[in-house]
Parts: structure tokens; C-alpha cells; sequence
């Protein structure tokens, strides 16, 4: 079994990574070594869209080794679990916010106008496909935001809320995530290149 070291590696490297040994000829599984839960988490997605076993180990502080067993196809393109849940259709709207604040000049004034335009989404007729969360973006999705609550109103539409888990991991979040899912950079380029508007503040 093929051992591809990813320590310091940034999001999605160790997913696109162990998705190349994947496909080698004849693998017959790979171990990740990695040094965040975020990218255990990442794996461990990739691992159960394609049906493939895992497990991991933690070795040490900031030192993970992923175990996936078996192999995929080189023609397999997207995870099956990617399949199920498809990026939108071409003509749909995603919204990615990069901070927790909208507009410079105040920040104070920012974080009001941001919690306004998020507001204003779930007002939209059609609401976006997605919201994606990046950088300093990631503190609206975690516990004590003041979007959370029309977060949560956009979630119970179909909304997909998405925070960039390299991010949650920066910030220290993972455990405060009060609303949607951490996600990986492959996805978050896949459903903004699927999608016919991208709007990004």
C-alpha cells in the first residue's frame, strides 16, 4: 500500500492527492499522512463516495495517517456521493463571502450590512443554490453570529451553507460550527464553475 506523505499540505491537495494513487493501476489502497482533522474529514468524504473502506490513526500531535482501502477507476471522474448531490445547474446563483463584515471604511458598519445581506437572501424569490463561507467569512456560520438564525432559514429551503474547513481549522471553529457543513476547496471550485452567477462580497 502506497504512503504519500501531505503534512502541511493546504486544502485539497491531500484529497486530489490520494484520488491520483487511488487510480494507479492495480492500487490496492493508500495511506495519507496529514497533520489537521479537517483534511481527516475531507478524506474520510472522498473515501465513502466511492464505497472505499477507511480508517485513521492519530500518531502525534498534528500528525494523522489516513487509511483508504482499495482503488478507483481512472475514468471514475466525480464520487459517486458527489453524483447524488450534484453541483447546480448552469442558470443557478452561489454566494460566496470572503469576511464577516461587508465594505471597508467600518467594520462595525460592515458586519451589520452583511448580517442585512444575508437577511435579504432569504427574501429572494428563488433563493441561491449555495453560500459559501471563506477566510474571515467562516465566523458567520459558528456560534454566536447573528446570521445564523437566517442561515438556518436558508438551510431549511435546500440552501446548501458551506464553510471552507482549511479555514475552520485556521480560526479554531470546528467544534462551533452552528450551522451548514465544512467543506474542501475541490468542492467549493465546483460548485462556483458549475454555477451560471457567482456573487462574491
Amino acid at each position: 500500500m502506497k504512503t504519500i506523505d501531505m503534512l502541511g499540505q493546504p486544502c485539497p491537495i491531500p484529497v486530489i492527492s490520494a484520488k491520483r494513487a487511488l487510480a494507479e493501476k492495480e492500487a490496492d489502497g493508500v495511506t495519507v499522512l496529514v497533520d489537521n482533522e479537517i483534511a481527516v474529514q475531507n478524506l474520510s468524504k472522498m473515501a465513502r463516495g466511492y464505497g472505499l473502506e477507511f480508517s485513521y490513526r492519530e500518531e502525534g500531535p498534528a500528525r494523522y495517517a489516513v487509511t483508504i482501502g482499495g482503488g478507483i477507476p481512472t475514468d471514475a471522474g466525480a464520487a459517486p456521493e458527489d453524483a447524488a448531490k450534484p453541483p447546480p445547474l448552469s442558470g443557478s446563483l452561489i454566494v460566496m463571502i470572503g469576511a464577516d463584515h461587508m465594505g471597508e471604511g467600518s467594520d462595525e458598519l460592515g458586519r451589520t450590512l452583511v448580517k442585512g445581506f444575508i437577511y435579504s437572501l432569504t427574501q429572494l424569490a428563488v433563493p441561491p443554490a449555495a453560500v459559501i463561507f471563506f477566510n474571515g467569512g467562516a465566523h458567520l456560520t459558528s456560534e454566536g453570529s447573528n446570521a445564523v438564525p437566517d442561515l438556518r432559514e436558508l438551510a431549511g429551503k435546500g440552501v446548501e451553507i458551506l464553510t471552507c474547513g482549511a479555514c475552520v481549522n485556521y480560526f479554531g471553529l470546528k467544534e462551533k460550527l452552528a450551522v451548514g457543513e465544512i467543506t474542501d476547496m475541490m468542492t467549493i471550485t465546483t460548485r462556483a464553475a458549475s454555477a451560471g452567477r457567482v456573487i462574491t462580497i
